[in-house]
């Protein structure tokens, strides 16, 4: 018998779909027409214990006890899901053969072969385990999955990986927040001071960024256009560009902050003669945006929509599981296999044949024309989330899955139009021994750009200057400066976190690493959490009290800000988890060992557990906890447990 253990009961089904018909439906397993049986985790079946596992000394937090690291480490049965737990048990004894179909990524990896580990199933069953890798679940699909399946034993990495992130979240959570909690009631806050590798380099994000706009002061600077004059009579701007003699009188970001200066270039240039030293021009164009990845998508919806993290991700799994309409969602790729190209002719079909207000748009689009999104090499454990091939017109979609989904198509639909094409061109020229430059865009072919309409906008003057029309000039000729222009600015205070923002900022979060030598190795795909992760760490962030929305903008609230003020800063920056991500990363490639992440991981615990011991966190002194109080807490959980 061939046993199916997949991640999930709607993923149990599909595969069941795909498979020999009549199915007996059982309690906690369906068995196929050829004797096989798909069964199925409900999650994460299986938890790392509590400290109290280990010895019972620990269910009384104290300092001395830390830091706790297990020798050998122990997982137990979640509560709510133990008789799912004991009907796997009893099928991996009966089955021949193991097809593990756990989600394609790193955390859907670990989930099976942990529940494999747990139940101690034989070496040579171990061995001779199958992977099913399933990213679409509609059954022709699925179907072609299952002529696809690879030795289980290939993706051993990958569930290291995750395995050593488990283990790290557990160690470095469990101590930090019970060292913090309990120095914390010193202080008088009498609420869990919860601390987390990912948890509180975000939230440290935002206390900064706060902390930069409450301290915000604004500055002038100036900035230098020349109106010129053709001999045509054609007039046009350039804007000034300071040399290095400027340098004294700028700002670290370049901008002219001496107003002295910026008249004397304006006097010096006016009614003199301008000599065009450059003519640049290129024919330029821009490829398609690539294909939703979730965060991608997380940031596009919370920008077009209001929608927060977690409400895209829902919304993406009912897509994905109750509708079949999109591809796997918690992807962190952006890139679709070659092989996938071939189902394009289908899946647009379907869409034009929708009602959709993108149906046109699809039916216009060239299946043959392939983007640089198809490309094999980039994608790891799953591709980007596209559409499916299942026809949307008979299923009901509420407004929020209406707009995920038209988001999710329409960066599909864009691979299949042409480049936007457009002409540069930059003119350089000298007035007065000063160098000016006047540059614009002229499209010639909308192509992808159709699909997304522009906003109207009010531009400022950097924006005005680059969309203006320029005459047609040769190098070497001699305008007139009619006059020049002075522009006085002051410096922007920066914006506050939006959901947007702030999952750009934990997606690229190398712009965030201070150590450069760190900040250059990282990738732009290395940030804080995964992407199955992030909407869950904002949100948890929220419910324990450190954030706080004030409309669109998300802020730090006072005991957030105590939080990150009273540790360490190595705690509170990305440095140092952006490191452990990027280690987790060679974990799955095969590049770094388990070993090579947890010993060094521990060394820095033991410190960190000696720098809280030694100093109180005064700064959370007066501040009171939102959150239930511990007592009111087990109470709740006993009654859910009943």
């Amino acid at each position: 018998m061939r046993l199916y253990i997949a991640e999930k009961p709607s993923l149990g089904r599909a595969i069941a779909s795909a498979l020999p018909k009549p199915h007996k439906k059982q309690q906690g397993y369906i068995e196929l027409g050829n004797g096989d049986i798909v069964t199925w985790c409900i999650g994460h079946i299986l938890e790392q214990a509590q400290p109290d596992a280990y010895d019972e000394k620990y269910k009384k937090w104290q300092l001395e006890h830390l830091p706790i690291i297990p020798t050998k480490w122990q997982l137990t049965a979640k509560y709510q899901t133990k008789s799912q737990l004991s009907v796997i048990r009893k099928l991996v004894k009966q089955a021949q053969q193991i097809i593990h179909a756990g989600d394609p990524d790193r955390e859907g990896q670990l989930l099976v072969d942990e529940v494999i580990e747990f139940l101690k199933v034989a070496p040579h069953k171990k061995a001779n385990m199958q992977r099913l890798l399933i990213s679409d679940l509609n059954t022709s699909a699925v179907k072609r999955a299952l002529q696809q399946l690879k030795p289980n034993q290939a993706f051993m990495p990958l569930s290291i990986s995750a395995l050593a992130r488990s283990r790290a979240d557990w160690l470095y959570g469990i101590n930090l927040t019970r060292a913090y909690t309990i120095q914390g009631g010193k202080v008088g806050y009498h609420g869990v001071l919860s601390v987390g590798r990912v948890q509180t380099p975000v939230l440290g994000l935002v206390v900064n960024r706060d902390h930069d706009i409450e301290h915000f002061v604004s500055k002038p600077f100036y900035q230098v256009s020349a109106v010129l004059e053709t001999a045509n009579g054609e007039q046009f701007e350039a804007k000034w560009q300071p040399s290095d003699a400027c340098i004294p009188y700028m700002d670290e970001e370049g901008r002219v902050v001496v107003k002295a200066l910026a008249e004397n270039v304006v006097e010096r240039i006016s009614e003199q003669p301008a000599t065009v030293t450059e003519v640049e021009k290129k024919h330029k164009k821009q490829t398609p945006p690539l294909p939703f990845n979730l965060s991608a998508l997380q940031i596009a919806a919370a920008q077009q929509f209001s929608m927060n993290a977690k409400l895209v991700l829902d919304v993406c799994q009912s897509l994905y599981e109750k509708h079949k309409l999109i591809t796997y969602p918690r992807s962190d790729c952006r890139y679709l296999p070659d092989e996938q190209h071939s189902q394009a002719t289908g899946i647009l079909t379907h869409i034009a044949q929708g009602n959709s207000s993108l149906a046109k748009a699809a039916s216009n689009a060239n299946a043959q024309l392939k983007s640089g999104a198809w490309n094999s090499k980039k994608v790891t454990a799953h591709h980007a989330i596209i559409p499916t091939e299942k026809p949307v017109n008979a299923i009901v979609l509420n407004n929020f899955e209406q707009n995920i989904y038209q988001l999710i198509v329409r960066q599909y639909i864009a691979q299949f139009y042409p480049d936007y094409l457009y002409h540069h061109t930059k003119i350089s020229l000298t007035i007065a021994g000063g160098h000016f430059t006047a540059s614009a865009n002229i499209p010639k072919q909308l192509g992808w750009k159709s699909l997304f309409p522009q906003k109207k906008m009010v531009k400022n003057s950097d924006e005005a200057l680059q969309e203006q029309q320029l005459p047609v000039v040769e190098q070497g000729d001699v305008l007139l400066c009619k006059q020049g222009n002075l522009l006085e600015k002051l410096t922007q205070a920066p914006k506050a976190f939006t959901d947007a923002s702030l999952l750009a900022a934990m997606t690229g979060i190398n712009r965030f690493v201070s150590d450069k030598t760190l900040k250059a190795i990282l990738k732009d795909t290395d940030g804080l959490g995964t992407e199955a992760t992030r909407a869950g760490i904002i949100e948890l962030l929220f419910k324990r009290g450190f954030l706080q929305r004030q409309g669109k903008n998300i802020h730090a609230t006072e005991a957030g800000k105590g939080l990150i003020n009273a540790l360490p800063k190595q705690c509170t920056q990305p440095d140092m988890t952006a490191q452990w991500e990027a280690t987790l990363n060679n974990i799955a490639e095969r590049k770094a060992s388990y070993q090579h992440f947890i010993t060094p991981l521990t060394e820095t615990l033991t410190e960190l557990i000696s720098l809280a011991m030694q100093q109180l966190p005064v700064s959370l002194t007066g501040i009171k906890s939102t959150q239930a109080p511990a007592y009111k807490k087990r109470k709740r959980a006993k009654r859910q447990r009943a």
